[in-house]
Formats: structure tokens, sequence, C-alpha cells
């Protein structure tokens, strides 16, 4: 045993002097074992290793993204990651703004009696029971003007997952007791929107009331409490009966192959008759949304919203929004693009220029008025329309001051953007879209929307070349486009010092921004 120590110790001294010939003094570093460990500089191929060949891009990755369409009018639509792990869910062309015919709130209530009993499975808990033998989890989420039910789970399990899905979106029991229990959440639900520190929900449900009064996305995403006990299994089914037919549907998948999900697909959604029975789409509600433009107030008190060791202040907040346009059109991307110039966010936000420090309402408004709280611009888009909007927050006694500081950013927004500044803005929105892209459930809901909206998907790359192709001139011209429309405003809070809608239309039509002067005998 000693002598076959000693020949293997002579085996690695005559692969450190082989190392020290081919290598030089630098790569061979004795340890206090006796033995050379080669140190090779990275750039530097390992010895003795066979040369990497590296996987290259073919001709098809324009076609990742797969689309078959079903006998039935069903999209099966599934791009394929590596890894153990899927997310597969139906996405369906019905959100709030399909409610004109029906007591707003459908969706709402849709959203929170997901997954509940099936024909197959008696309650939540065996549908939760059944998805963690293959690591899985549910979400359901609705939007203006889609839902979404979801399931991520093991790739082995994806047989189970679409007949779950299957029966969850066509087969829901909606009993008497889960009605009631959705009841309850929703009232709750409102009751949280009312009371929370941020404000932000509440604001944007108040901004597209006022920009679409009483049409498609300014109807209410949320059940107003007035309707919370006019919804029963009856309406509901009357309402799936139009909405949730194979044409107005989508199954995605990512992490999975083509062919198996379109297998699935066929068994568990092809011939499936629903729980309402036969859909009639013919009545589904087709109206274009209209742009209008108002104010909706909400007068509350605002100085007992977040109390404790460091309370937040009494703070008035104010949105102020200019119709953008639809993301089916070209001019989406330069819209895009200024939402990210302008950019902004809460006067405590730390980082660098990678959070957005170098956006106009940082440098222009947030640096320059320490008084102001939040300064934060938005993007909503629709398939007809669309809304950018700049939300702030401020002391009640400076809210008219902070509102012509919010209407001169809307005026500067017509002058010629610099080139770095435009080049950051174009960066970063690249940059955010393709780390979101990163994640599975991004890829699969960003499948999903596109698919369902148009037919088919633009990939990362067409995305990142289009929004290359910006230029200053591009984003001059769509902000002209939207200075000409109407201002949609929502204010919350204390608003005695709210200047009126007519002054706030006067400054975005003037040259800059200005409110018009008043003149007070005493102050």
């Amino acid at each position: 045993q000693i002598s076959d120590i000693w020949s293997m110790i002579r085996r690695m001294g005559e692969q450190s002097v082989c190392d020290y010939c081919r290598f030089g003094i630098a790569v061979c570093r004795q340890y206090s074992s006796g033995s050379a460990y080669p140190c090779v500089s990275l750039s530097t191929p390992l010895p003795g290793i066979p040369k990497p060949v590296f996987a290259s891009v073919d001709g098809h990755e324009k076609y990742e993204t797969k689309i078959t369409t079903l006998e039935n009018g069903l999209k099966v639509a599934s791009q394929n990651k590596f890894g153990q792990f899927c997310t597969v869910g139906i996405l369906v062309n019905s959100g709030s703004r399909h409610e004109a015919k029906y007591p707003s709130g459908i969706a709402h209530f849709l959203e929170k009696l997901s997954f509940s009993s099936t024909a197959q499975f008696e309650s939540k808990d065996e549908i939760l029971l059944t998805l963690e033998k293959h690591g899985g989890i549910c979400d359901c989420q609705t939007s203006r003007d889609t839902t979404m039910y979801a399931v991520s789970a093991e790739v082995k399990g994806l047989d189970t997952v679409v007949n779950l899905l299957s029966d969850a979106v066509l087969q829901p029991r909606l009993l008497d007791e889960e009605i009631e229990m959705t009841r309850m959440a929703v009232r709750f639900e409102l009751e949280d929107l009312n009371m929370r520190p941020d404000p932000e929900p509440l604001l944007t449900e108040m901004i597209h009331a006022a920009a679409y009064r009483g049409n498609t996305v300014g109807l209410p995403r949320f059940c107003p409490p007035e309707n919370v006990e006019k919804i029963d299994r009856k309406l509901l089914h009357k309402y799936l009966q139009s909405y949730y037919c194979p044409q107005r549907m989508v199954l995605a998948g990512v992490g999975i192959e083509h062919e198996q999900l379109v297998q699935c697909a066929r068994k568990y959604l092809l011939n499936v008759k629903p729980v309402w029975g036969v859909s009639t789409p013919a009545n589904v509600d087709k109206s274009v949304a209209q742009y209008t433009g108002g104010i909706v107030k909400m007068v509350k008190d605002m100085s007992d919203v977040s109390l404790g060791p460091t309370p937040i202040p009494e703070l008035t907040h104010i949105m102020i929004g200019l119709e953008s346009c639809s993301f089916l059109v070209d001019d989406f991307i330069p819209f895009a693009v200024l939402n990210m110039m302008m950019g902004g966010g809460g006067s405590f936000s730390a980082g660098g220029p990678g959070k957005g420090m170098f956006t106009r309402l940082y440098l222009n408004v947030l640096n320059r008025h320490h008084w102001m709280y939040n300064a934060t611009s938005y993007h909503h888009s629709y398939e007809d329309s669309g809304l950018l909007c700049i939300h702030a927050s401020a002391d009640p006694r400076q809210v008219r001051e902070m509102v012509e500081i919010i209407t001169r950013e809307f005026i500067q927004m017509t002058g010629t953007a610099g080139e770095m500044e435009l080049e950051r803005a174009k960066t970063q929105l690249k940059s955010m879209l393709m780390m979101n892209l990163e994640s599975r459930p991004v890829i699969f809901e960003d499948v999903g929307r596109q698919v369902l909206a148009t037919g088919k998907r633009k990939l990362p790359h067409e995305l990142c070349e289009l929004i290359s192709n910006v230029t200053a001139s591009d984003v001059k011209r769509v902000t002209m486009k939207m200075l000409r429309s109407k201002p949609a405003v929502a204010a919350l809070g204390d608003l005695s010092e709210l200047p009126s809608y007519e002054d706030i239309q006067a400054a975005l039509s003037s040259k800059d921004g200005r409110l018009p002067r008043i003149y007070r005998l005493f102050r």
C-alpha cells in the first residue's frame, strides 16, 4: 500500500513538470499537500479538455412560438423552454369591458370563483392536492379585457394540468355556498381598496372612469357594492354562455412540446360541452372604446391612512392622463419609449441610473421640488385605445402648484428629446423587456395575450428592433397628437386647492403648461 502511494505521488510530480514545461511557472503552484494545481487564465483553454462545440441558432428561431387552431376555433400556442417545469393556462377574451349589458362585477366574481369545485373535483382543496402531486400551483387573474387561468407544474403532469384547466374553465359548479363566500371576499377587497396606504389601484380605477365615461375600459374593474347581491349563478351562466366560447380562447404553454400540448387540447377541449350549455357568441358586446376625457373626484380624509412610529403624512393624489393609442398600431412603440423617458417614482426611491434616476420626472420634478412625494408615469394600452398618465402626490396645500408642474411636463414632452436621453430610454425599455421575459410565467402571459389579440406573436428581438428604430421626431409626433385630446383627471384626498377641470384643460392647451392666474383680494 505504501508503494502505491509513493507511485501516485511520483506521477503527480511528473504531471507538474509537464504543466510547467507547457504553461510556465504561473500555472503550477505548490500547495501544502504537495500536489500541483493548474492555475490557468480564464481566457486560456484548460489543458487536456476537448474543444467545446457551442449550439448555434438555426433559421427556425423566428418560428419558436408555434400556433395551431383546432376545429372548434380554439388556438393552441406554445414556446419551448428547457427545464423540468412548465406553465400552461387558458386565456379568455373576457373582462370588465365586456359587461355593458350586465351588472358590473361579473369578471371580479369569476376571478374569485376560479378553481373551486367542478364536475370532476369536489372542492378547491382537491384541486390543490392534485396539483401538489406534480409540484404545481394555480392562479386566476382578470383585467379589463382578459381573464387568465394558469397553472405551473412539472412537465410530466401536463395531461393532468390540461384536464384540470378544462374542468375549471368549462365545468365549474358555482355552488350557492361558493357564491356566498365570494360575496364576502369581494366586500373585503372593496373595503381594503379604500383603506390601503397605496392609492394606485383606486386612482387607476378612477382615471379609467374619467377617460372612458360609462363605456368599455371605463366600466368598473371591481364589483360596485350595490351589485354584490345581484350576481348569482343564473347571471354568471348567461354571461359565460356568450363569452366563454372556444373562438375567444387560447391555450398557451411554455416549457412543453407543441405537439404534446395540441394532443392534450384535442383530448380535453375539443368536444367538451360546457356546464352552461351551447355557447352563443352572437351576443358578444363589440363596442369600441370611446375616449371622453373628464374628471372624477373623491374627497377623502387621508390623515390617518398609515399610522405608527413613522406615519405617512396627509397627501392629496392627482392623476392626469391623455389618450395615447392601441397596442395594435405602430405608434405604440414610441409611446412606450416616451413613458420610459418620463419614468419617475417615489421621492424615497433609492438606486442609480438603472432605477430611473435620470428620467424626466426625477430630474425636472422630484429633484427640484422637495415637497412632492411622488411623480410617476404610466401607460395603459388596449386593443382600441390607450391612456398615458402621470400620478403625483403632495401636501393638500400645494395641490395647485403640483398640478401646474405636471401640466408643464406634458407640454415639455413636445420638445425634441436629446440623443443621450432617447438612447437611455430605449436601452432601459429593451433591458426591462428582456429581463422580464426571462421568467417563465411572464413568457406564458406574453404568448397568450399576443396570440389572443392578434393571432400571432412578435418575438423579443423583433420588438427590440422596433424600439431601436424610434427617433426623436417619432416621440414628438405622438406627443403632439396626444395633446390634442381632452385630459382625464382623477383626484383623491383633500381637494380644497384643486384647480378646476377647465383650468387644467387650458394649461394643457397653452404653450408653457401654466394654469390661468387667479387673483384673490384676501389671501
